[in-house]
């Protein structure tokens, strides 16, 4: 195996460092715009009657599309990230993923149905593509012995993203809403352009870094690979032509099978890796401690991903939005757990120093579930008084945000870090990807259980995903023993290089939170 291209040192000259570091910001910043951007007026557009330019989908589909969506684009991270470490090179790969953002942001600015769900392929195929390398290369600019400066970089980044998550609902939802849906889907195509420029002319001070794969994939691992693709794409071509030919095809048939896809896969990551005969005995166990937090992040997300969702309808269904004259875009709430990220992180770091020990993986998790659970009681409590008709006040949804907000920065962090207890370090990178499936796992499973709101009262359906929430942080808490002895994995073995899971390269430092929305 063939040593990986010499990085420029960081540390070489002060505008060398500022160059790099400036164009893989700026390119995240435009990137995680486009992302937020779409992601605040999707479920909008999806519910909105055709006549006013939307999908014309009922409510509860709009909400199981957003869903499935947000679950295949994590998913498909993980097989980006191996094209990157394996085919492409980190550079090529980012450059190649934020073009094809791009272009299904400008499929999805065209009228016609079939360039949404066109647009739609393409964003999440580019977003896969594209992040894991961007996180990869990132790390390839620090070289051993500076982890804290690594650390610092991954922080800025994790700024970044709160940024972009906070100021791209305000514009795409202005023009969707006051506009044009493709308005506002084309103002995200730009942001995203801007961003493959502004990469394309700050990396050719990149010197060697992330021009080439770091592994490159030998051919029968190309031949193996693609053959598989190929098999999966005939299957998913034969089941579309038998509903096509029956005449019985829906948008509802699609997104289930697809949400059954993210419900297997993850299951089938954990079997493969727990059965893999250097893992052993103890790291088996540690595993088994460590999937225990992969349930509950699974089980957090698929309440907290209705954020987007859900909650996105709430308020422009069922909120008072005039301030002073001037109706508020019901997207703009989407810029409320961002803000309140941005403002509760520095609280919360200080109360983890403070309590030190005593803040466990095992407390951090439990507090991140209990405080979602809150939220979705608080959200019981908003839709109980918007039962007949009337709308209720915003800070209803402001306060569930902040509640929601709260549960993302104790449990999100801490997951990814939680990885590097959970297995020797050979595996990390599985594990790592083991992650990203479950998380994908609880917005897929999301997208389903969001079809309840239409057989169920609406407050009743939040009551019962804040009890879902609070058990299974009530269940870790009494029997969540395995997950406090897996933190006690010795450190003091010597680092081995993790195996390839398609985020190998893009493993995110312990700062950035993890999940469907903010990473």
């Amino acid at each position: 195996m063939t040593a990986g291209p010499r990085p420029v040192a960081p540390s070489a000259t002060g505008w060398t460092r500022s160059r790099w570091f400036v164009t893989l910001f700026l390119t995240d910043i435009w990137e995680r715009f486009s992302f937020y951007g779409m992601q605040a007026i999707l479920v909008l557009y999806a519910a909105a009657p055709a006549d006013e330019g939307g999908l014309g989908l009922p409510e509860a589909t709009a909400a199981a599309l957003f869903g499935v969506y947000m679950a295949m684009v994590f998913m498909l991270a993980l097989p980006g990230g191996w094209v990157g470490d394996r085919i492409l090179g980190e550079r090529r790969a980012v450059i190649y993923g934020g073009i094809t953002v791009a272009a299904g942001h400008f499929c999805m600015a065209l009228p016609p149905r079939a360039c949404t769900y066109l647009g739609l392929l393409l964003i999440g195929l580019g977003t896969g593509l594209l992040k894991p390398n961007m996180s990869g290369l990132l790390t390839r600019f620090y070289g051993p012995g500076q982890a804290v400066q690594r650390e610092a970089g991954f922080s800025v980044f994790y700024m970044s993203v709160q940024v972009s998550a906070l100021l791209a609902p305000l514009v795409t939802g202005y023009l969707g809403e006051r506009v044009s849906w493709h308005a506002g889907f084309m103002a995200a195509g730009v942001g995203m352009t801007l961003g493959v420029i502004q990469f394309a002319v700050g990396a050719r001070g990149f010197g060697d870094v992330g021009a080439a794969p770091q592994r490159p994939a030998a051919r029968e691992e190309l031949r193996t690979a693609a053959r598989r693709t190929a098999l999966c794409l005939a299957a998913a071509g034969a089941l579309l032509a038998v509903d096509l030919a029956a005449g019985t095809f829906a948008i509802e048939h699609v997104l289930a099978g697809l949400g059954l896809v993210a419900f297997v896969v993850p299951f089938l990551g954990y079997r493969s890796l727990r059965r893999h005969p250097r893992l052993g005995a103890d790291g088996r166990a540690r595993l088994d401690g460590y999937v225990r937090l992969l349930l509950a992040a699974a089980l957090f997300w698929m309440g907290v991903g209705q954020a987007g969702s859900l909650l996105n309808l709430f308020a422009q269904d069922s909120t008072d939005r005039r301030l002073a004259g001037f109706t508020v875009p019901a997207a703009w709430f989407q810029s409320a757990i961002p803000l309140f990220i941005l403002i509760t992180a520095p609280l919360f770091a200080m109360l983890w120093l403070r309590l030190g020990p005593r803040a466990s993986v095992r407390l951090k998790f439990v507090l991140g579930l209990c405080f979602a659970g809150a939220g979705f009681w608080l959200m019981s409590a908003a839709a109980a008084a918007a039962a007949d008709g009337e709308r209720v006040s915003p800070l209803w949804l402001v306060a569930v945000f902040l509640l929601l907000a709260c549960g993302e920065i104790t449990l999100g962090p801490v997951g990814i870090s939680a990885a590097a207890d959970a297995a020797p370090a050979e595996f990390r990178g599985r594990v790592i990807g083991l992650w990203w499936l479950f998380c994908a796992l609880g917005v897929a499973v999301g997208s389903r259980v969001v079809l309840l709101i239409d057989v169920l009262p609406d407050w009743v359906y939040y009551l019962l995903l804040g009890l879902t929430t609070v058990a299974a942080a009530a269940v870790l808490a009494l029997f969540g023993r395995r997950v406090a002895r897996m933190t006690a994995y010795r450190t003091d073995a010597p680092e081995a290089p993790p195996q390839d899971a398609g985020k190998r390269s893009g493993e995110p430092g312990p700062l950035t939170v993890q999940g469907p929305h903010r990473s």
